[in-house]
C-alpha cells in the first residue's frame, strides 16, 4: 500500500508558497485605475476590445428547427479617442453575459440593442460586434423525404455611430455540389464533379424592409444558383435524383458566382455584396477560386 503526505505538503512538495503579505489595496475605490489615464497617447483607435469569445447563443428560423441553440463567436469593440489610455474591457464581458442571460434570440434587432448599449455603456461615439454561429437546418432527401440535419455558417457584422448610424452586413457560407460544363462537354460517359464552399457577405440599407429570415434566403440563393445541393442523407433514388440534378445544371466556379451576384442584385435591401467561391476539383490538387463584388449607387 502506497503511503502520501497530506494534499497540502504535497503542494508544498512540488514548489508551493504560502500568499505574500502584500501593500496594494484589496478594494475596489482604492485601486489605481490605468485606463482612465487621460493625455496624449497619439493615435485614436477606430476598434479596441475583446475578440474570439464563445458563448451559447439562440436562434429563431423560419426552417425547421425553428429555435435552436448553438455556439457563436464573438468580437466587441469600441472606439478609443487619442488622449484615453484604454477602455475597461470587463464591461463589454458583462454587456455579453446580459445579452445571454435575457433570453433573446440572435438577430439583427437584438444585436443593433446590444451594438448600442456597448457604446452606452463604455461612453464612446461608437461600438462594433461580430458575430458568427452554425445554424443548422433540417433537410428532407429529393425522392425519399429522409431528414437529416446540416448547417451554414452565418455572420453578422454591426457598427454603430452616434451621429453616422448603422452599417450592418450579413453573411452566409455554405456547401454546394458543381458540375463541370467542360467535362460534360468533351467526355463519351459523364463530367466530373466536385463540392464548392460560397461565402456571400452583403450590406443592408439601413431603411430596407428586411426579409423575415435573411439567413433562410441568402442559403437560398446559394444553394439555388449551383449544380446541385447537398443532403445529409441519400438513399439510392435520392442519390440519382442529385446526380442526374447536377448533370443537367452543369456550372463553373465562375458561372456560380456571377448567379449568385445576379440574384442578390435584384434584391431591393441589399445596399452592397461580395461573393467568393471554391471548388475542392476532384481531377487536380488545386482549387478552382472566383470572387464578385457590387456596391450599389445612392
Amino acid at each position: 500500500m502506497l503511503s502520501f503526505k497530506p494534499k497540502k505538503e504535497r503542494h508544498q512538495l512540488f514548489g508551493s508558497v504560502p500568499p505574500t503579505l502584500g501593500t496594494k489595496p484589496c478594494q475596489k475605490e482604492d485601486m489605481m485605475d490605468i485606463q482612465k489615464t487621460e493625455q496624449d497617447f497619439y493615435f485614436h483607435l477606430e476598434q479596441v476590445g475583446i475578440c474570439r469569445v464563445s458563448y451559447p447563443v439562440h436562434i429563431v428560423s423560419k426552417t425547421t428547427p425553428q429555435t435552436q441553440t448553438t455556439s457563436a463567436v464573438f468580437a466587441l469593440s469600441t472606439y478609443l479617442p487619442a488622449h484615453q489610455k484604454g477602455i475597461h474591457m470587463s464591461r463589454l464581458t458583462e454587456q455579453l453575459h446580459s445579452f445571454y442571460e435575457s433570453g433573446k434570440p440572435l438577430d439583427m434587432n437584438s444585436l443593433r440593442e446590444l451594438t448600442a448599449q456597448l457604446a452606452k455603456q463604455m461612453n464612446q461615439p461608437s461600438a462594433s460586434v461580430q458575430v458568427s454561429f452554425p445554424w443548422f437546418i433540417e433537410k428532407k432527401s429529393p425522392v425519399s423525404g429522409t431528414s437529416g440535419l446540416m448547417h451554414a455558417t452565418v455572420q453578422y457584422d454591426i457598427h454603430f455611430h452616434e451621429k453616422n448610424g448603422w452599417t450592418c452586413h450579413v453573411g452566409c457560407t455554405a456547401q454546394v455540389t458543381t458540375l463541370c460544363p467542360c467535362s460534360k462537354e468533351i467526355s463519351e460517359y459523364g463530367a466530373h464533379n466536385q463540392r464548392g464552399s460560397v461565402s456571400i457577405q452583403v450590406e443592408l440599407f439601413e431603411q430596407a424592409l428586411l426579409p423575415d429570415d435573411m439567413k433562410a434566403v441568402l442559403l437560398h440563393i446559394i444553394e439555388s444558383n449551383a449544380s446541385a445541393s447537398l443532403y445529409p442523407v441519400l438513399k439510392r433514388p435520392d442519390e440519382k435524383k442529385v446526380t442526374e440534378e447536377a448533370y443537367e445544371n452543369p456550372r463553373f466556379v465562375e458561372d456560380v458566382a456571377r448567379l449568385i451576384a445576379v440574384e442578390l442584385y435584384e434584391q431591393q435591401w441589399i445596399r452592397g455584396f461580395q461573393v467568393e467561391c471554391r471548388n475542392e476539383e476532384s481531377i487536380h490538387q488545386h482549387d478552382a477560386y472566383a470572387k464578385c463584388s457590387y456596391q450599389k449607387k445612392l
